[in-house]
């Protein structure tokens, strides 16, 4: 089984930055869809950025881009996500997720593919 670990939330200020890990064991050697999500109370589960381990497929929500990086370390099995320029908005629980389904619903790396979760990690900006 995958097991996907997030670390790295925490309280800041707004325009304040945060680094979020993802630290996985039991990859296969298949490649896989890894994203962020998050989801903050009253919400419905938003997903913040994707990027396929393949290479060449990285993508944003139209919220965080020009603010948010997410980038992977092959060698660790672990995926970041940097966050620069924090507002109020991105207060919620983010979760790493990861998907061995490359493409379908016309999109890559489609929602429903994603198939093992992290337990999240709370970010909170304040105003």
């Amino acid at each position: 089984n995958l097991l996907l670990a997030e670390s790295g939330g925490g309280s800041v200020q707004t325009g304040g930055s945060l680094r979020l890990s993802c630290e996985g064991s039991g990859y296969t050697n298949s490649d896989y869809c890894l994203g962020w999500f998050r989801q903050a109370p009253g919400k419905e589960r938003e997903r913040v950025a994707i990027i396929w381990t393949g290479g060449g497929i990285i993508a944003y929500a139209d919220s965080v881009k020009g603010r948010f990086t997410i980038s992977q370390d092959n060698a660790k099995k672990t995926l970041f996500l940097q966050m620069n320029n924090l507002k109020p908005e991105d207060t919620a629980t983010y979760y790493c997720a990861a998907s061995t389904v490359l493409w379908g619903g016309g999109s890559h790396c489609p929602d429903g593919g994603f198939g093992y979760w992290g337990q999240g990690t709370q970010v909170t900006v304040s105003s």
